[in-house]
């Protein structure tokens, strides 16, 4: 049995988030917004694991955890502060207020198509 590297596994997490940005937008232009809005707040967590994953070696699984290993790399890593207020505005504006309650405004468009870049910054400073 082959063995699967960190490096595989990062590399797929990261695809695992390009496809949920992807379906997102899908949605959105379905008309669908809160289903989209989840789907790029999907997007944005596995590509924050995919980093940390890269950076610390560990997948942090819960959400809790990942904004944890978020916070602490920022405190080493000055590239990740950038990172920090764009997850935090997608945990908060897409899962919470439009996924959940469906307050969704006219920054929610944007929000679920930046998180396209959101992801490819990610990757950058995992190393891919």
């Amino acid at each position: 049995m082959a063995s699967t590297s960190i490096q595989d596994v990062v590399r797929a997490i990261f695809d695992d988030a390009r496809q949920m940005q992807a379906q997102a937008v899908e949605r959105f232009e379905a008309g669908d917004i809160r289903d989209a809005a989840e789907k790029a707040w999907c997007a944005t967590k596995r590509a924050t694991d995919g980093l940390l994953l890269a950076r610390i070696g560990e997948e942090p699984g819960p959400t809790g955890l990942t904004s944890d290993g978020l916070d602490a790399l920022a405190r080493t890593e000055p590239r990740a502060t950038a990172l920090q207020g764009r997850y935090y505005s997608r945990l908060s504006q897409l899962h919470g207020s439009c996924f959940y309650i469906g307050a969704c405004n006219q920054e929610t468009e944007r929000r679920i198509r930046e998180t396209a870049q959101y992801i490819d910054d990610a990757e950058a400073l995992a190393g891919g």
